[in-house]
């Protein structure tokens, strides 16, 4: 499979989804003017990526911050790991933004998914 590996910029989470090497993250922060276009690589690369999972996947999400259209897509992509055996999830987030740990609260409790939260 191919590797998805975009940069962060301001607006834009940098994304590292890399089978061979078992790393899937999502960091920084997530604002573009398109969500839907913009995660939607993501989504079919993980449709291509159920097909054939890795035993494990540790899926890790460090987000400083996202918009409400990210909101969504983000919520797609959990529930597309869903689909695959062995996924769980790494959120992380500042020891002091209480949004961003209730968010990922809140995405563990509509999602069928081991969640661990950690603080950096």
């Amino acid at each position: 499979m191919e590797i998805i590996s975009l940069e962060g910029t301001e607006d834009t989470p940098k994304i590292l989804l890399d089978k061979g090497n078992g790393i899937f993250e999502i960091s920084g922060r997530s604002l573009p003017e398109d969500s839907a276009e913009f995660y939607q690589p993501v989504l079919d690369w993980l449709e291509e990526y159920k097909k054939d999972p890795n035993p494990e996947t540790l899926f890790v999400f460090k987000l400083e911050y996202f918009n409400t259209a990210s909101s969504k897509l983000i919520l797609d992509i959990l529930s597309s790991l869903e689909d695959i055996k062995g996924t769980k999830i790494d959120w992380y987030f500042y020891e002091d933004d209480e949004d961003m740990e209730e968010a990922g609260e809140e995405f563990s409790e509509l999602i069928d998914l081991e969640f661990e939260f950690k603080t950096y």
